[in-house]
């Protein structure tokens, strides 16, 4: 029932996302006045913030902008925000009222099922090795990766005895200890994938494949749905906004291990769903821990995995309709 007044709401309100809010404030306001539409601003974060990052935060540019954006801010006629400490943070410093309305995974974001697993494994290993089954599980008769195998009579898809964790980092490579996790990288395009690579060639792992695949936009959910553990390494230039990655890892029930930062807590409960860390050697030692005993059915990842399934797992869809729509219609 969402979409007819989704529709009409599209007529009556203007919507832009900040960042990247300059100047499309100012000309989203400029549009409404002429069209009489309200605006409604969307705070993920503040745009001067991330200018501060590679200009300093006492550069002229970055001072305009943090002017222009708590200005212009105040053209809104709503505001939503992605956490508390943001909201509170706007009506502190920026004299703006806001609602907070929590990132939300997508429906599309949920745990694979094994068998659709085994088909993603599959493709992977075509072009990536570290996804095909080790030498001595080679069987004609057996369809294998290196996590599954397909019984070619019954057709059933089991995981292999002493697989390999598979681990997925939303950000960037970390170097782990000596046991057994194949690290997946996602971010595989950006600039800096070559420097990362031959950091990595230079490590000599062992019992560690590191494999950077770019994954068509329908397999990145299936990959999170198939994975023992994310690790993100997510910082805010504000301190204010929340990983969007996290929240699509508990989308698929994937316990993470995340680097700590100012209101992480509101997403990311240490002990509950995950686990906080503040350096690398933090990071190492939770590694270890968690992968000690793997695959162990009632070690700390089930935990977290079992409380991230019996949590309510609201969608971004019903958290629209839940939140927002009921502001909107009232403006």
């Amino acid at each position: 029932m969402a979409a007819p007044y989704l529709l009409l709401l599209a007529l009556a309100l203007l919507l832009p996302l900040n960042p990247p809010g300059l100047p499309a404030i100012a000309v989203c306001w400029a549009v409404g006045r002429l069209c009489g539409s309200e605006l409604v601003i969307d705070w993920h974060n503040y745009g001067y913030s991330i200018m501060g990052l590679v200009h300093g935060p006492s550069h002229p540019l970055v001072l305009l902008a943090k002017w222009y954006e708590k200005l212009c801010g105040r053209l809104s006629r709503v505001n939503l925000c992605v956490t508390n400490a943001m909201r509170e943070d706007l009506a502190e410093n920026w004299h703006i009222r806001a609602v907070t309305l929590y990132d939300r995974p997508a429906s599309f974001f949920k745990e694979t099922p094994l068998d659709l697993q085994h088909e993603l494994f599959l493709k992977l290993a075509r072009t990536h090795s570290a996804f095909r089954a080790c030498s001595e599980h080679l069987d004609p008769g057996m369809e294998r990766s290196a996590f599954t195998e397909r019984d070619p009579r019954s057709g059933a898809v089991t995981h292999l005895r002493g697989r390999p964790a598979l681990l997925i980092s939303s950000t960037s490579w970390t170097e782990d200890e000596d046991f057994s996790i194949l690290l997946a990288a996602l971010e595989s395009k950006g600039p800096l994938k070559e420097y990362y690579s031959r950091l990595i060639g230079q490590k000599h792992l062992q019992r560690v494949q590191v494999c950077t695949p770019w994954l068509e936009a329908e397999d990145y959910p299936l990959l999170l749905g198939s994975a023992d553990l994310g690790v993100c390494l997510h910082k805010s230039s504000s301190g204010l906004d929340l990983p969007m990655k996290v929240v699509d890892m508990f989308g698929c029930c994937l316990p993470v291990c995340a680097v700590n930062f100012g209101c992480l807590h509101e997403l990311v409960k240490h002990g509950e769903n995950g686990l906080v860390f503040e350096d690398s050697e933090e990071l190492a030692a939770q590694l270890q821990m968690l992968f000690s005993k793997f695959p162990d059915p009632v070690g700390k990842l089930s935990q977290f995995r079992k409380t991230l399934r019996e949590s309510e797992q609201l969608r971004w869809d019903e958290s629209w309709q839940r939140t927002v729509l009921p502001l909107v219609m009232d403006t």
